[in-house]
């Protein structure tokens, strides 16, 4: 049974007023390795992973700006990777729902 969280982001928010609710599914023995759901509210976030992320978007738009490069638009039915070392911005437009693993 999915545990939930409310907004337990770590990262600096920098415009709106988001909230987030992880619906976690699972978490290894170590804690290195996560999977769940995530939804979000609009806003918009600075961002520095520096864990391994895949997501399985299902609802919503948001738009991630890796620093030096151009936006990556995702709506509902995108699949994507954000890789360690990623810094740069996350801004949910429309609310999101996406299912996701950290590795």
């Amino acid at each position: 049974m999915p545990v939930p969280m409310l907004d337990a982001g770590k990262w600096e928010r920098i415009a709106g007023e988001p909230h987030t609710v992880n619906l976690n599914a699972y978490l290894s023995d170590d804690g290195t390795k996560i999977m769940g759901t995530w939804i979000c509210t609009p806003g918009k976030w600075r961002v520095s992973y520096d864990k391994w992320e895949y997501c399985d978007f299902r609802e919503g738009y948001c738009i991630i700006t890796p620093d030096g490069m151009e936006p990556i638009h995702l709506r509902a039915g995108d699949i994507f990777i954000v890789e360690p070392g990623m810094k740069g911005t996350w801004e949910v437009v429309e609310t999101v729902r996406k299912y996701f693993v950290f590795a």
